[in-house]
């Protein structure tokens, strides 16, 4: 692994990425056009709602949204979501948030979709309304949801709806957001890791979605604090409202038209709930840069290399006695997962035991650690090199002997 970095500066152990585009890591790298742009854009001086105004017709362009923004994240394009669903173009209600008294404040979500990242729905002030149960995971053949029961937990205090898209059971998107608009409310959807494939920035729309929250750090490889919110202009106004800075005499206050129309807001709005969620001029520039070298690169290229270097790492590591490989692919991703079995009784230590001293080396190995309790973990191949994959493959082995010879 290579000496001299930054970290290596600061005294700060580096990360050999084996985990995917982790927020606890640095997410991915960013691509060299971002920096390049993020570095021409710290020379100059830019209105923040022109720059965004001008993202919004970007962003509009390539997910088929009305509108779109760029925000500090997909947690902070959540919260900005759930404000302007909460507050609409109401400056008192913008000025109240969180606190929602006289609003309505409902966000119906189903059990299974509930996630610790729905805390940034309910940082605006939402109240979360759990439908349906867990039953899928008796065999049953059951729905964890079904399309009653949204159509039941929508009354006069909802606000929104909100979707993860993740592998559940029950209703398709389109169907629930059907049912939403059937009520005239409005759908919410997490689809942060979300990208790649390119053809999921407009799916979500396409479904029906009215505001869809993507990592700008991910798949996108922007810088990491960036996001994108694409849905329905009202909303997108709304957001802007609440997140550009607001310190403005109303006699000049005069926002760029095809973002925010001055006209749908009875004077200007206070600074609002997402004016901590600041996305710098750089960030922004960076995060647009991303995302035409995103639209711009050969997908089936970047496929194929992670595909070929998933089977090479799970070919090396079934060669390794106690362990088992297997090379998955999500539901609407095209990453592959590789998934490492560890049986314990042969290499003399559990999955958890292995991913620990992984994470204590110099530099740190991560792999996935979401399926330890099956005795699993996981790499990604998607921000590693082929050295680093090589690398990774040489630390399992060796720390896999270690304990075989304890």
């Amino acid at each position: 692994m290579p000496d001299g970095t930054v970290y290596d500066e600061l005294g700060v152990a580096t990360v050999v990425n084996a985990a995917g585009t982790k927020t606890r890591i640095g997410g991915s790298r960013i691509r060299p056009e971002a920096v390049e742009a993020m570095s021409r854009a710290a020379e100059s001086f830019v209105r923040l709602s022109d720059l965004q105004a001008a993202a919004s017709d970007r962003i509009a362009d390539v997910t088929g949204a009305e509108a779109g923004y760029v925000t500090n994240g997909a947690a902070g394009a959540l919260v900005l979501a759930a404000a302007a669903c909460l507050a609409g173009d109401d400056p008192a209600a913008m000025a109240r948030l969180p606190d929602t008294s006289e609003l309505a404040d409902e966000v119906v979500v189903p059990r299974t979709h509930r996630t610790g990242y729905d805390h940034a729905l309910r940082t605006a002030g939402a109240t979360l309304v759990d439908v349906g149960t867990n039953d899928a995971r008796l065999g049953t053949g059951s729905r964890n949801v079904e399309p009653w029961e949204y159509a039941e937990a929508i009354g006069d205090d909802t606000a929104a709806v909100a979707h993860v898209y993740k592998r559940y059971e029950g209703p398709p998107l389109a169907e629930v957001c059907e049912i939403a608009h059937d009520h005239g409310v409005p759908v919410i959807v997490d689809a942060a890791a979300e990208l790649p494939p390119v053809e999921n920035l407009s799916w979500f729309t396409e479904q029906g979605a009215d505001l869809v929250a993507f990592s700008g750090g991910k798949g996108i490889r922007g810088p990491q604090t960036t996001g994108i919110l694409a849905g329905r202009r009202d909303l997108i106004a709304s957001v802007a409202a609440q997140h550009l800075d607001m310190h403005a005499t109303s006699a000049v206050w005069e926002p760029p038209a095809s973002l925010l129309d001055r006209e749908r807001f009875d004077g200007v709005p206070r600074q609002g709930i997402g004016r901590p969620l600041k996305v710098g001029k750089e960030e922004l520039v960076g995060l647009l840069a991303a995302l035409d070298a995103f639209l711009a690169a050969d997908h089936e290229a970047t496929r194929q290399e992670w595909h070929d270097r998933a089977t090479t790492v799970a070919e090396a590591l079934a060669a390794v006695d106690g362990l088992a490989t297997a090379v998955e692919t999500g539901a609407k991703s095209v990453t592959p997962t590789v998934v490492v079995t560890v049986t314990e009784a042969t290499v003399g230590a559990s999955a958890t035991a292995v991913v620990r001293a992984l994470k204590r080396e110099d530099p740190r190995v991560f792999v996935g650690a979401d399926r330890l309790p099956e005795g699993e973990f996981t790499v990604n191949p998607m921000c590693l090199t082929d050295e680093e994959a090589d690398y990774v493959v040489e630390r399992i082995r060796a720390i896999v002997g270690e304990f075989d010879t304890v």
